[in-house]
């Protein structure tokens, strides 16, 4: 049993985005009440154990951060309260977000997986230039995280066009996610 442990355990809906370079989970060791620090250790080391560079929390609090130093895992905090603004937010952790993963594999989170945390990551998507339009954009993120997205959200996608477009400096590399995904199922410290 040693050995099956010695690699963690997976984050709740963990779901690659972007193949082998962007994933989303629920916050490492699970959220508010039903956090639990061995499953939370457990989770960070299966992180590692695939390849993760960087995990990006958007948590308005520091939670976890201390957990992925003790495990010597690269983060970065951006938070995003639900009191925020996202055409203050999003810009910045879309820039961040294109620059990391021109080479570095990225676990992205919140406390859960939330209407929120998916139109983040749908309107990243937009924003990028991988999907063009919101309305496409929303319906892949449906289909990788198996759920319909909620008005907050959408509302979230629908601010994309508004946001100042990509900067030509950091360009992105990495392919276009899959609109049909067949199974959608570090050291260095950064605060952000």
């Amino acid at each position: 049993m040693r050995g099956k442990w010695a690699a963690g355990i997976k984050p709740r809906y963990f779901t690659w985005v972007i193949k082998d370079r962007l994933a989303v989970c629920e916050r490492p060791g699970g959220y508010a009440r039903n956090h639990r620090m061995i499953r939370r250790r457990e989770e960070i080391l299966w992180i590692k154990a695939q390849g993760f560079d960087r995990v990006v929390s958007l948590l308005p609090s520091p939670h976890n951060l201390h957990a992925y130093d003790e495990q010597r895992l690269a983060w970065s905090h951006v938070p995003f309260a639900a009191n925020d603004d996202p055409v203050s937010v999003l810009p910045k952790l879309y820039e961040q977000l294109r620059s990391w993963l021109n080479d570095e594999r990225v676990l992205l989170h919140q406390e859960e997986l939330s209407d929120k945390l998916m139109g983040v990551v749908a309107g990243y998507l937009q924003w990028n230039g991988f999907i063009p339009d919101g309305a496409q954009a929303v319906a892949i993120a449906e289909r990788l995280f198996a759920r319909q997205m909620g008005p907050e959200g959408r509302e979230l996608v629908a601010l994309v066009p508004t946001l100042p477009p990509p900067s030509t400096a950091a360009p992105s590399t990495i392919p276009a996610p899959d609109p049909a995904p067949d199974s959608p199922p570090g050291t260095n410290h950064v605060r952000d």
